[in-house]
C-alpha cells in the first residue's frame, strides 16, 4: 500500500514525521524546494511541545510517480478544483482522498473523484512553519487526536488503513455523525482562528482579552444557533460537549460560558492561526472556506451571522492591505 501527504506543511510534515518515527510508509509532497530539500538532507525537525528529528521520504510535486492508494490532502482549499483534479491522476482505482483541511470540503471533493473515494478528518492539534525541515508542534502532546468519517456516514474503502496510519500519531475515533464533528472544528476555527488572524494573536491571547473574547463567544453562539437551525447535532470535542458547556440562553450561562472559554482552549493557547501565518506572508487566507462557510450557511437556514460576516470583512481588507492584524481591528465588531 503507498500513502503520500500532499500538502506537507506545518501539520503534514509533523504528522508524517510520526507516522515514518512508528514504523509507517508515507512520501510527504510539498511544492516548496527549499522545504523538500532539506527535509531530504536534514530529517523532519519537530520543536515545540516535543522535540525530535525524524528521516522521511519527500518529495516536490513535479517528482511525483505511481499511484497512491491513499493520499492526504493537507493544502489550503483555495485551489482545490486544480489540487483535485491533479491528485486524481495519481489516485489508485479503489483509492482514497482524505481530506484534512478546515471546512466542509468533502463535498466538492466528491463531486471529482466520487463520493465513495473521500474521507474526511478533523485534527484536534496546530502546529506553525519555523524554516524549511522545521516545524513548531503548537498543542498539548495529549491532544494529539484525530475525527474519521465520511459524509454519508457509511465505511468507506480503506477507511482501517486511514485509521491504523493516523493512530501511528494519536488516537482515532470514526464518526458516523461527521458532519456534526466537521461543524465542531468548524466552530474553533470560526471563532479562534478568525479572531487569531483578526488581532494578529495567539488562541491563548484572543481568549485571554476580554474584548476579543466577547467576541469569540459570540462567533461560537451564531455556530450553534445555525447548526440547531438546520438540525445538525455538533459533536464533543475530544470528550468535551462544546454545545453544553458554551451555550447560553441567559445571563448567567453567558457568564459562565464567558468564564470557561480560556479554560477550554487551554490545550491550544500557543496556537497560532494558519489564516494568520498566511497573512504574515501577504498571502490569501482560507477566510471563506471557514467563516465564510457560516456565514453562507446562516443565509441557507435563514439565521443572521453578523459576527462570521464581519470576520470575513476583516480579513479580507487585511489581505487587500487596508488594515493590519491587530487588537485595534476589535472596535470594527461594534458595527455588528
Amino acid at each position: 500500500m503507498r500513502s503520500a501527504i500532499y500538502g506537507a506543511g506545518s501539520l503534514g510534515t509533523i504528522l508524517g514525521a510520526f507516522i515514518t518515527k512508528n514504523g509507517g510508509q508515507i512520501d510527504l509532497i510539498n511544492h516548496n524546494r527549499a522545504h523538500v530539500e532539506a527535509l531530504r538532507t536534514k530529517g523532519a525537525t519537530v520543536t515545540g511541545t516535543l522535540d525530535f528529528v525524524q528521516a522521511v521520504n519527500a518529495y516536490t510535486e513535479e517528482e511525483m510517480s505511481g499511484t497512491y492508494d491513499i493520499i492526504f490532502l493537507m493544502t489550503k482549499q483555495l485551489n482545490n478544483e486544480e489540487v483535485v483534479g491533479m491528485l486524481k491522476n495519481y489516485l489508485a482505482d479503489d483509492g482514497v482522498i482524505v481530506t484534512l483541511q478546515n471546512g466542509i470540503p468533502e463535498l466538492r471533493i466528491g463531486e471529482i473523484v466520487g463520493e465513495d473515494r473521500v474521507l474526511g478528518c478533523t485534527v484536534a492539534w496546530g502546529a506553525t512553519m519555523k524554516g524549511p525541515g522545521v516545524c513548531e508542534l503548537t498543542s498539548s502532546p495529549d491532544s494529539l487526536t484525530f475525527s474519521l468519517g465520511s459524509l454519508s456516514g457509511r465505511p468507506n474503502r480503506h477507511m482501517s488503513e486511514v485509521k491504523a496510519l493516523l493512530e501511528l500519531m494519536g488516537p482515532v475515533e470514526i464518526d458516523s455523525n461527521f458532519i456534526g464533528t466537521r461543524w465542531s472544528k468548524l466552530l474553533i476555527n470560526s471563532a479562534f482562528s478568525g479572531m487569531s488572524a483578526v488581532c494578529g494573536c495567539t488562541f491563548g491571547e484572543a481568549a485571554a482579552d476580554k474584548g476579543s473574547r466577547k467576541i469569540v463567544q459570540a462567533l461560537i453562539k451564531e455556530c450553534i444557533d445555525i447548526c440547531a437551525k438546520g438540525g445538525i447535532r455538533i459533536e464533543p470535542i475530544q470528550g468535551k460537549d462544546v454545545v453544553k458547556l458554551l451555550d447560553y440562553s441567559n445571563p448567567v450561562k453567558k457568564a459562565i460560558s464567558f468564564f470557561i472559554i480560556p479554560i477550554a482552549i487551554k490545550k491550544h493557547a500557543l496556537l497560532k492561526a494558519s489564516m494568520l501565518q498566511d497573512l504574515e506572508k501577504g498571502k490569501k487566507t482560507e477566510v471563506d472556506a471557514i467563516n465564510g462557510v457560516v456565514s453562507a450557511y446562516g443565509r441557507k437556514v435563514g439565521f443572521p451571522t453578523p459576527m462570521n460576516d464581519k470576520v470575513v470583512e476583516i480579513i479580507h481588507r487585511i489581505e487587500a492591505g487596508e488594515l493590519k492584524p491587530s487588537s485595534d481591528n476589535i472596535r470594527l465588531f461594534a458595527e455588528a
